[in-house]
């Protein structure tokens, strides 16, 4: 199993791996599928969501840091309008 992966940084970290500089994506209050062929790096601007992952729920939100593995399947439920930085890690 591909386990999703939570932590808050320190600011320091934050500015050192160049967070404010990656893409930013926004979703509204919604439930959907999703599958990930690349990791995601993402990092929680602002918002509420619940993504579930086999038998795995996490709970992320405003200042969490989030790895989403490469293979992943799960399903995503907004529940207060998301804005995350995030980045896509590509593997050969």
């Amino acid at each position: 199993m591909n386990h999703l992966k939570k932590e808050k940084l320190s600011d320091a970290d934050f500015r050192k791996m160049g967070i404010d500089s990656w893409g930013i994506w926004e979703k509204e209050v919604s439930e959907f599928d999703w599958a990930y062929t690349n990791e995601e790096h993402c990092y929680i601007i602002e918002g509420r969501a619940f993504v579930t992952a086999e038998e795995e729920t996490l709970d992320i939100q405003q200042g969490d840091y989030v790895v989403f593995p490469a293979g992943l399947k799960c399903r995503w439920k907004v529940t207060k309008p998301l804005k995350k930085y995030y980045k896509f890690s590509f593997q050969r």
